[in-house]
């Protein structure tokens, strides 16, 4: 009987779920340039995610969001705080 693991700290690109990723990228393509966030503030989000003990298996536990969704846009924010630091 093989065990599955759960990957902590990882974004669902790390955690073998490309369907998720897929469909989020697709969403995230959609957003109009005044909501999504420019892409090294998209970037400098993720990092801060990534080393965040509320990531789990690509999922934010604190408040349930996928953080590759969530960090898309502009005016959203880490339940944490976390991201207060990033402009």
């Amino acid at each position: 009987m093989s065990e599955e693991r759960v990957c902590r700290r990882c974004l669902l690109r790390e955690s073998g779920r490309e369907d998720m990723l897929a469909d989020i990228h697709a969403r995230i393509t959609r957003l109009s340039p005044t909501e999504r966030a420019p892409q090294a503030l998209y970037d400098a989000r993720l990092a801060v995610c990534c080393g965040c003990a509320h990531l789990i298996g690509g999922v934010c536990v604190k408040c349930g969001c996928y953080p590759e969704f969530r960090a898309a846009f502009l005016r959203q924010r880490c339940p944490m705080r976390l991201w207060d630091t990033q402009k």
